[in-house]
């Protein structure tokens, strides 16, 4: 698997150097579809996996398979050292990203279903909009305001679905927008990066330090790993190999090729393939007024996108 990753790195990149620049635009499209696909079926893994391993241990598992995988790539690809002016960028998308979002979005699910974490965390795109336009100058559409109205309201009414299930769930809805942030954060971070150094360089730094920072959670691994069905170790290894070796670094190559906003947005497709992966992996579906809300949510992250 992992010479194959390496092989199609390298494919993807000397495509692009033969078919020139004109090439990029459809390169980079690709890259983003992978990359949603697979993250949509994380937050499936995220409630398979949590089941057996608690939220701090699932993510330092999965960064270190991501993190050895990723390693095993570079070493393959002989890519030299980053540049020291990237180190801070790529230190605060660790920490805010590869570990943060990671550790949120896993201790929401644990009280959220997939398809409702899905849809709050998808309001990532238009935080990260808001971001990018004040930190990279992209600029702000007039919509974005309204967008930002209606994706509020999307989780007002996700939240009022899950108010009266218990306080559990409504505590999952405000850590799905703690990853959010996270993950906009991280995004704008990643951004600077990718000026200096490249998309697989960069997602490999990126999630070492967010395994380094995800460390304290050792022990607890090795319990729950010891304790964990079969199940839930083979959806931790897949995390770690797709969604996180393989879905972060096509959206890093995506990234390096169009403005962050944009991009974002894509990542709108997300809720509705959960919604099917986890109908059809672990048979649950949000509340009826989630998925309402949810369709606010994505009908928000539109409404921001427009030029």
């Amino acid at each position: 698997m992992i010479s194959g990753m390496a092989t199609e790195t390298v494919r993807l990149e000397q495509t692009t150097e033969r078919e020139g620049p004109g090439s990029e635009p459809v390169l980079a499209g690709v890259a983003a579809l992978v990359t949603v696909v697979l993250w949509a079926s994380a937050f499936v893994g995220i409630r398979a996996a949590g089941e057996d391993v608690s939220p701090g241990a699932l993510a330092l598992g999965r960064l270190l398979i991501g993190s050895v995988i990723l390693g095993l790539l570079l070493l393959a690809r002989r890519e030299g050292r980053p540049s020291p002016r990237a180190l801070p960028g790529i230190v605060v998308c660790g920490l805010l990203w590869f570990a943060g979002y990671n550790i949120a979005l896993n201790a929401a699910e644990q009280r959220v279903d997939a398809g409702t974490a899905a849809m709050i965390v998808n309001i990532g795109p238009l935080v990260l909009a808001l971001f990018a336009g004040v930190i990279l100058g992209e600029g702000f559409p007039r919509t974005l305001l309204l967008g930002c109205g209606v994706a509020l309201a999307g989780v007002t009414v996700i939240a009022l679905a899950t108010s009266d299930v218990s306080d559990s769930s409504r505590t999952g809805v405000l850590l799905c927008l703690v990853a959010a942030c996270a993950y906009a954060g991280g995004v704008v971070a990643q951004k600077f990066v990718l000026r200096r150094v490249s998309a697989l360089q960069t997602t490999f730094l990126c999630c070492l330090v967010g395994a380094i920072a995800c460390l304290p959670f050792g022990p607890a691994l090795a319990d729950d790993v010891g304790a964990a069905s079969r199940e839930s170790i083979i959806w931790t290894v897949y995390l770690g190999a797709l969604p996180t070796a393989l879905a972060f670094t096509t959206w890093a190559y995506a990234l390096a090729r169009t403005s962050a906003g944009r991009l974002g947005a894509t990542t709108y497709l997300v809720p509705p393939i959960s919604v099917l992966l986890a109908w059809a992996f672990l048979g649950e579906t949000p509340p009826e007024l989630a998925l309402l809300g949810g369709a606010l949510c994505l009908i928000g992250v539109a409404l921001s996108r427009r030029t």
